[in-house]
């Protein structure tokens, strides 16, 4: 019996830990933070080409289906009423561009902000727009998803469909 002891403790000692600390498999190779915010960044340009040729493809492809936001005048919307709000809001735009696009990683979760600023033909007036936007994105076995979002307007406030 004294002589298995010291075995087992050179054993526990040699074998590879079975609870690790690190969130990645040894042999998998870590993702690359650059990519991924790059990749984040695309997903921020794409939302605005979207919204300006009201498709709501994009968002049913991206966007979570327990997707929750707050558009620029306080509605709470899904992705549902989202898609209906892109698609049918009746503003026709000239430009949609998102600019000043900063993006946090941590681990699977990322958080998008940018600038939208916007020029369009709204409800028989010409109208040009500025907001605050933010989404939260999870990274999921395929790929990123918007999560939650939210719209700020910033003055002079025009009205606006988002």
């Amino acid at each position: 019996m004294t002589k298995l002891i010291p075995l087992l403790v050179l054993t526990l000692l040699f074998a590879p830990p079975l609870n690790s600390q690190n969130p990645y498999d040894p042999e998998d190779n870590p993702p690359n933070p650059e990519m991924q915010r790059q990749e984040i960044v695309n997903l921020e340009r794409e939302t605005a080409r979207a919204i300006m040729q009201n498709n709501g493809t994009f968002f049913r492809r991206v966007y979570s289906d327990d997707f929750a936001g707050t558009l620029s005048h306080g509605q709470m919307v899904d992705k549902n009423r989202l898609i209906m709000e892109v698609q049918g809001s009746g503003e026709r735009y000239q430009s949609f561009n998102a600019s000043d696009i900063q993006v946090r990683i941590f681990r699977d979760t990322a958080i998008a902000t940018c600038l939208w600023s916007s020029r369009g033909f709204y409800r028989g007036q010409d109208v040009e727009t500025q907001m605050r936007s933010m989404h939260i994105y999870i990274n999921g076995p395929r790929g990123w998803h918007v999560v939650a979002g939210q719209n700020t307007p910033l003055p002079p406030y025009t009205p606006h469909p988002l």
